[in-house]
């Protein structure tokens, strides 16, 4: 588990590498083919609001010939981005609807060929309840997705959100009651700008205490076991403090 970001792709060059692509697949396939991607995660937020720089990668659903791989992979060699760089892994995981489809919106469609389509709003909200990762920006994307609906005067209610949790996934299993408790209060509040930079300097903590654990337990760190590991570091932590002001409290008895 990696959280090292070799390439940044933002808005600009994401649109420069689909179209890239798109052009490679329409040379290799003839004009006739179609192909279809559905962006989600930060690829998804980048399109479709302003308030995140970038993403690591582009987590996809893609619909089109096995040969779209070999245009993946021959695009990357030429700009020189990551292996993965365009992946569907995300389809292995809790967040993985197949209703995704249903729910995308347009985006793009680049050299008549290849139609770009994404998560958003609700969806992209629902998805991101789902994975609840607190070392990534799952959190903080929240946050962003709903101060900017509130900017558009298009409020993203909790009836929307809990409706798209439904849609997808049939219910809240799976889901953290925490988490289900941060959405219930996040659609309320009218200081999101604090929210954010509060849940973005957590969400950082978090990531830096992962890379210390993995630096001194090399290979150990998984998406499986990582939320226990980050239990198991917090229950550590409240240890600690508990243990320092004991002793605090024993030297000055002894003072």
């Amino acid at each position: 588990m990696s959280y090292d970001i070799v390439h940044a792709f933002n808005k600009d060059n994401l649109d420069t590498y689909l179209k890239a692509l798109a052009k490679l697949f329409r040379k290799q396939n003839g004009k006739r083919a179609t192909a279809e991607i559905i962006l989600v995660g930060g690829a998804a937020v980048l399109v479709n609001y302003g308030f995140r720089d970038m993403t690591a990668d582009i987590d996809a659903i893609i619909h089109a010939s096995a040969s779209i791989k070999d245009a993946i992979n021959q695009i990357g060699d030429e700009y020189n981005l990551p292996n993965g760089w365009l992946n569907t892994d995300f389809m292995h995981t809790a967040s993985y609807s197949e209703k995704l489809n249903e729910f995308s919106v347009y985006y793009k469609t680049f050299y008549g060929i290849l139609q770009v389509r994404s998560i958003s709003a609700e969806y992209l909200i629902a998805m991101k309840c789902k994975s609840g990762r607190k070392y990534k920006n799952d959190m903080s994307d929240i946050i962003g997705i709903l101060a900017e609906h509130k900017k558009r005067e298009e409020p993203l209610t909790w009836e929307k959100v809990n409706q798209a949790v439904i849609n997808l996934y049939q219910d809240w299993n799976g889901i953290a009651k925490e988490i289900k408790d941060f959405i219930r209060n996040a659609v309320m509040t009218d200081n999101y700008e604090e929210v954010l930079k509060q849940i973005k300097e957590q969400e950082q903590l978090t990531k830096n205490i992962l890379i210390q654990f993995q630096k001194e337990h090399p290979h150990t760190v998984t998406e499986s076991n990582v939320d226990s590991i980050l239990r198991m570091l917090e229950s550590k932590k409240i240890a600690d403090n508990i243990e320092g002001k004991n002793r605090i409290c024993t030297e000055d008895e002894m003072l």
